[in-house]
């Protein structure tokens, strides 16, 4: 595993923050349900699984997808009206990225990176 880097995200509408396919997307609205379940994606197969036993061919996917950290952590506040998110991991961008599209799908934004 590579150094671990914190990741400082916006998500700027948490309540209606979905990703594509509602099977795998977060249904949450606290800041909080939002945190423990991208670090359970995070540290967890469970939600990659089941993203790519629902693709047209499984044994296709890139494997490059498929690492977890079991040390991840995520934190999730409201500030104003958007909710900050800070996470920690090991994982590559290329992978927090796309755990991040199955939840929320393109309602986030990156600030910044930083290592731990």
């Amino acid at each position: 595993m590579s150094q671990a880097q914190r990741y400082y995200l916006t998500i700027a509408n948490l309540a209606t923050a979905r990703g594509p396919d509602a099977d795998l997307s977060f249904h949450g609205s606290s800041p909080q349900s939002f945190a423990v379940a991208l670090q359970e994606a995070l540290r967890k197969p469970i939600l990659f699984d089941r993203w790519k036993a629902k693709q047209p061919d499984p044994d296709d996917v890139d494997p490059s997808l498929a690492p977890i950290d079991p040390n991840a952590t995520v934190t999730a506040e409201l500030n104003d009206l958007h909710v900050d998110v800070e996470v920690v991991t090991t994982l590559t961008h290329f992978v927090l990225r796309h755990r991040l599209f199955m939840l929320v799908g393109p309602h986030w934004q990156l600030h910044d990176v930083a290592a731990v």
